[in-house]
């Protein structure tokens, strides 16, 4: 499940090229994980067919919504934040809407109109298409609500447009929802049951984006490779599909390969792989097309085998051990990340300690952790104390962040006197003099620009490291 945020991208307000003819304006920032960008992008297709402009100037916009995220209690208490901060502008310019979307939306519904009186609209994942009748309501003084989730809604159909960044990298949705119960998350709640993308669509949009000059995508879900397409519908009806149906279904192995000879010399992505849905065919198909990128992320959450019991998690231990060992013989030169969440209900120290050895293990070459926070309305929240001292949990997410630290800088120091192939996608943080970019492990890198363009592929010969970033000189551009 796709719940990993990213902390440098929150509340990134989407700029878009201004289309001719387009009078109101539109102001877009985004929280969470990259489900949430990418919905943002085809939020502001759909309005900008409704005569909406994108701008980055919050007191001029007609419109100001934000999407949001439910994952974590201070994803919420930003949102809440950034909400006053609108009720402060909104007060300078009355004629502002504002709305919330996402799965903050989906979960607290009604209580939004009533709790936050400053909000206009409200507005779930599923419900992006009813935009324009909700903004019609908006407009002749009634608040607007649709948090209907669907069975069916992919957004196939809707051709997103793209962050006004790099026009290098891009995120293509290829599942919605989640069938995954696990405890401590809302994200069945918000986002509803899983469905999967037609594939035929997802190949045209990578298509498309390859002839708009896009070098890299990644395919994009919950939980991408329990990805199935058999016509349409929710993956738990496929009971319910005709044998031909069945016999004709199309799984994340075989979606993979195809964006990968779609596009050969496009690299390809995925995010976030479920430890008991990845299987071997995926491994086998990263290991048969060079331009399938070698990085697995592979949420874990704890290496206790009692905790995972408790989190619902539909794997243990020793078997995730034994999809790691698969992963280092098929693919040894796969990096792999891991979320991990420190103190989860009635975790003991003895918990704690076996997922410092499971991360030992695994050697993991980065990773996302947080302490555990209760959600309203998940499992955990309603049927588990959340009874781990706030102090002890600090301490245990301590250890847990000092390890990977620690780890990482093991992993990345292999780098050292080797070429890696770059994409590069922008100018280094630190010097104008430098391009940045990422290897096919998902690994940062910077090197002088010399005469390299954004957008090119190039081989790196790395001299040096600090404890997440490589650093090298360009030989010649990569085959």
């Amino acid at each position: 499940m796709d719940k990993t945020i990213d902390e440098s991208k929150q509340g990134n307000n989407l700029v878009l090229e201004q289309k001719k003819g387009n009078t109101r304006k539109l102001f877009i920032e985004s929280y969470g994980c990259a489900m949430n960008f990418s919905d943002s992008e085809i939020v502001a297709s759909i309005l900008a067919d409704q005569g909406f402009n994108t701008t980055q100037n919050l007191e001029e916009a007609d419109l100001v919504l934000v999407n949001t995220c439910s994952i974590r209690d201070k994803a919420e208490q930003t949102v809440r934040k950034r909400l006053e901060k609108y009720n402060a502008v909104k007060r300078i310019n009355p004629k502002m809407k504002v709305g919330v979307l996402g799965c903050m939306a989906e979960r607290l519904k009604t209580k939004f109109l009533e709790e936050e009186k400053i909000v206009d609209l409200v507005v779930g994942p599923d419900a992006y298409k009813d935009l324009p009748n909700l903004l019609a309501e908006v407009d002749d003084g009634r608040d607007a609500i649709n948090v209907t989730l669907s069975k069916d809604e992919t957004y196939g159909d809707i051709s997103p447009v793209r962050l006004n960044t790099n026009g290098v990298t891009a995120l293509v949705s290829i599942t919605r929802g989640c069938d995954n119960m696990c405890t401590f998350c809302v994200v069945p709640f918000t986002r509803g049951r899983e469905r999967s993308r037609d594939p035929q669509s997802i190949i045209g949009e990578i298509n498309d984006l390859w002839n708009k000059g896009y070098k890299e995508i990644t395919l994009l879900g919950q939980n991408v490779d329990s990805y199935l397409w058999y016509g349409g519908g929710l993956k738990k009806d496929l009971v319910k599909a005709s044998d031909m149906q069945k016999a004709t279904a199309v799984h994340f192995p075989q979606l993979l390969e195809l964006c990968a000879k779609a596009q050969p010399n496009m690299r390809i992505r995925f995010s976030t792989s479920n430890p008991q849905d990845l299987t071997l065919d995926v491994i086998h198909t990263m290991a048969k097309f060079d331009n399938i990128c070698k990085h697995i992320h592979l949420p874990v959450q704890s290496g206790s085998n009692r905790i995972l019991k408790e989190m619902n998690r539909l794997h243990t231990r020793e078997e995730y051990f034994e999809l790691i060992d698969h992963i280092r013989g098929i693919l040894p030169e796969c990096s792999i990340s891991q979320d991990m969440i420190a103190g989860f209900p009635t975790e003991t120290e003895q918990d704690h300690q076996d997922t410092l050895s499971l991360m030992e293990y695994v050697k993991y070459n980065f990773g996302f952790m947080y302490m555990y926070s209760e959600r309203p309305g998940t499992m955990a929240g309603r049927k588990l104390e959340d009874d781990v001292p706030e102090d002890t949990k600090k301490r245990r997410l301590a250890e847990i962040v000092q390890l990977q630290r620690e780890l990482g800088a093991i992993q990345i120091k292999k780098y050292l006197n080797t070429e890696v192939e770059v994409l590069i996608e922008r100018e280094s943080k630190k010097s104008n003099e430098q391009w940045s970019g990422k290897t096919s492990q998902n690994i940062v890198a910077v090197f002088p620009r010399e005469n390299y363009k954004i957008g090119e592929l190039v081989k790196v010969k790395i001299l040096d490291c600090t404890s997440a970033t490589l650093i090298g000189e360009a030989v010649g551009y990569s085959n």
